[in-house]
């Protein structure tokens, strides 16, 4: 059921009645919210089995690693190393996903052998991926093994080279596949179709916590560690869901039982480069969530891969003393400040370009592209432009005639798709569903954007570029109360493919409407004798719009502790005017 909205221009979608039998087994089950089962059912989680797993995340509930096709191979050639004392490197990339899936693989490899360091590439001078030069320099420090982490899966050139001089290659990738595998001695990626892993939706660093998780269980066969206690592997999650969450994987499956672990042990803070990082960011003694490591934490991390060292972050993350974490969860925060500031002058520098030219706005796809733009940020900036405009977008730096771009997409858009169909413009691409990396020449971009314009147009309709709301329950307003919010708790962490829940409930009268903060809008709303206070976000335009009208409203209710005090408030999505 698809109701028009008359204020913003958004559209709502209210899940139809679920499956009535399915939502009264979960209520007897589970001693569950009614709305809270209709959440679920709509969902997709109707038995009572998936729903055991999805409300209580256990680490019991793990795939077998070696379902992921090549995990046997690669886990022995590391065996191998391991025993014969080779040197190994771990190549990752310079993201929040790269550098902490390079922490865990190096923590734990380097308890067993002192044979072992890492290697990030740098964004600007080198780039994305595997490189020739870099693997030369590991000839010539003896190194014998190579695991790429969330790189590597497209580095075909680049790994036979490693093979003829004498480098075996372990592949841990997450990027989709286009064409043939690297002549790798393991190329692990669960989006190999020929693998049976049944969860395809990890992110790198969860690729690197199974191949841990495969390489403990086969060094215990071996008696590797004989009467001594081996490495607990939960301890690493609070790293892995940083890396997670970062690279916007699905909170589902696996990802689900990682981050609600993970956040526990961020909220916890036994590892020093964590705890440096909640104190700079503002966060420390403060139950972490998903959007607290989103908007606080996972940022100050990416901006070191950004715009200076990805290096100095790895370092934070394996630093055990607190002092030298501090020094530098600092650097950081400088970086991240330093980041903001050069995003916000490319994005206005696109705003103004889209608000002088009718044709730029009225695009399906957007591509900008300029010499004067780090290629750092640019990312950043497509995110923005996507949730701004509902649509696909690519930032484009310049250099020597040369361009790297960062694309991100809409859910409804495989991104990496179709930039596939783009490929005879590009110098070479790389990415998945809902983000994408080119490099492309400068006289090639205009072309490359009408070509992505028209798939994009093709692939999707995107009506007047509205987004759409999709609404989990509708209730009336006297259903909210702190059982119901608590219950909500239970389905947390939210991200991709698990969001905040939605409620929607008709025909409210707003009274009291103020804008306090930066520009957000405080009001009443009330029904039949129930009402809450409300704040909507960045929406103080609308206050006069609102005063004494009657609304229907899309929310999400909440606990908002004022001085010490616990008072239910609805957090506002959208709101619709009533004639």
């Amino acid at each position: 059921m698809t109701i028009s909205n008359q204020l913003p221009a958004t559209k709502w979608k209210l899940n139809e009645a679920g499956d009535k039998n399915a939502e009264n087994l979960l209520i007897k089950e589970f001693e569950i919210h009614p709305i809270i089962a209709q959440i679920l059912v709509n969902r997709g989680i109707r038995d009572i089995e998936t729903a055991r797993r999805y409300l209580h995340p256990s680490l019991n509930d793990l795939h077998s690693p070696f379902l992921m096709k090549d995990m046997k191979k690669g886990v022995s050639r590391l065996l191998k190393a391991i025993h014969d004392h080779e040197e190994i490197i771990i190549y990752g990339d310079y993201d929040a996903d790269g550098i902490t899936s390079v922490v865990i693989l190096y923590k734990f490899i380097k308890e067993i052998t002192p044979h072992v360091n890492y290697y990030i590439p740098d964004r600007v001078q080198e780039g994305y991926g595997l490189k020739i030069p870099a693997i030369d320099k590991f000839k010539n420090n003896n190194v014998k093994l190579l695991i790429t982490v969330d790189c590597g899966i497209s580095d075909l050139e680049q790994i036979a080279h490693a093979q003829f001089i004498g480098i075996d290659t372990i592949v841990l990738d997450h990027h989709e596949i286009s064409g043939s595998l690297p002549q790798a001695v393991a190329s692990i990626n669960p989006n190999r179709e020929d693998c049976a892993f049944p969860f395809k939706g990890l992110a790198g660093v969860g690729i690197a916590y199974n191949f841990l998780i495969a390489l403990r269980g086969s060094l215990n066969k071996e008696g590797f560690w004989k009467n001594k206690k081996h490495p607990n592997l939960r301890e690493y999650l609070d790293i892995v869901t940083l890396g997670t969450i970062g690279d916007m994987a699905p909170l589902i499956d696996e990802n689900r039982i990682f981050a609600k672990i993970g956040l526990e042990l961020i909220t916890e803070s036994q590892r020093p480069g964590i705890k440096a990082l909640k104190e700079v960011s503002g966060v420390d003694n403060q139950t972490i969530d998903s959007f607290k490591a989103s908007f606080s934490l996972i940022p100050r991390i990416n901006a070191a891969g950004r715009i200076a060292s990805p290096i100095d972050a790895v370092k934070l993350l394996l630093a055990e003393d607190m002092a030298e974490a501090r020094m530098l969860a600092e650097k950081l925060d400088s970086y991240n400040r330093h980041r903001q500031l050069m995003e916000k002058k490319i994005l206005t520098e696109i705003l103004e370009r889209i608000s002088s030219n009718n044709i730029i706005e009225n695009k399906n796809a957007f591509v900008f592209a300029s010499d004067k733009w780090h290629p750092g940020v640019i990312g950043i900036v497509a995110s923005r432009l996507v949730e701004l405009f509902n649509r696909p977008a690519f930032v484009i730096s310049l250099n020597n005639g040369v361009g790297k771009g960062s694309g991100r997409s809409v859910s409804d858009f495989n991104i990496y798709k179709g930039i596939q169909q783009c490929a005879p413009l590009l110098l070479s691409y790389g990415g998945h569903y809902h983000a994408a990396g080119i490099s492309i020449k400068e006289e090639n971009i205009d072309e490359f954007a009408g070509l992505l314009d028209e798939i994009t147009h093709n692939s999707f309709e995107f009506p007047e570029q509205t987004s759409q709301i999709v609404i989990d329950s509708e209730c009336r307003i006297s259903d909210i109360d702190l059982n119901l919010i608590e219950q909500m708790d239970i389905l947390a962490p939210f991200g991709s493919k698990n969001p905040e829940p939605l409620l929607y409930v008709r025909n409210i009268q707003v009274s009291s409407p103020i804008i306090v903060g930066n520009n957000h809008l405080k009001m009443w709303v009330n029904s039949n004798g129930t009402s809450f206070d409300s704040i909507w976000f960045n929406m103080g335009k609308h206050q006069a719009a609102l005063s004494g009208a009657s609304i229907d409203i899309v929310f999400t209710p909440q606990i908002n502790n004022w001085n010490g005090s616990p008072n239910i408030q609805l957090k506002m999505k959208d709101v619709n005017i009533i004639p």
